[in-house]
């Protein structure tokens, strides 16, 4: 059966259920801001713990990315990812999961050329970019004396 790519989108959007989209976005913000909500709770528990603020803000970014991970290693957080969809994607939690689900996917292909090759393939160009964009901007702002 030959069709043409319009015939094709048609055919794709016509068997494809509708997505929901206004729950979707309920569910990510409820899951996004519970996310938020544990990392306040974190912070409060270490700053409760005689830390000021900016080392309680350093060690509930390492609880937090401890945590993600956990919950990576464990399948939990892709099961409550399913649930919260673009919720868990809060920039902390969701790049400690981007770092370890590549590394658990390819464990079997060993320490080096698996897990350890394969581990930034989601989260290197978010590092390589991101730093780029940095540098961009840092230049802009020296170069208009904003800095």
């Amino acid at each position: 059966m030959e069709m043409t790519p319009k015939e094709y989108q048609e055919y794709v959007k016509k068997m494809s259920p509708d997505s929901p989209l206004w729950k979707d976005m309920a569910m990510a913000f409820l899951i996004g801001g519970l996310i938020c909500v544990v990392g306040q709770l974190v912070q409060n528990g270490w700053a409760g713990l005689g830390l000021n603020k900016e080392d309680a803000g350093s060690a509930t970014a390492c609880t937090m990315v401890f945590l993600s991970a956990l919950l990576t290693g464990l399948n939990l957080y892709n099961k409550l990812a399913r649930f919260g969809g673009a919720g868990t994607l809060v920039p902390i939690t969701g790049f400690a999961n981007a770092v370890v689900s590549p590394a658990i996917d390819f464990k079997s292909e060993g320490f080096v050329t698996g897990m350890a090759a394969k581990m930034f393939v989601i989260a290197g160009p978010v590092i390589v970019f991101g730093t780029l964009a940095s540098v961009i901007y840092g230049v802009i702002l020296m170069l208009f004396g904003l800095a």
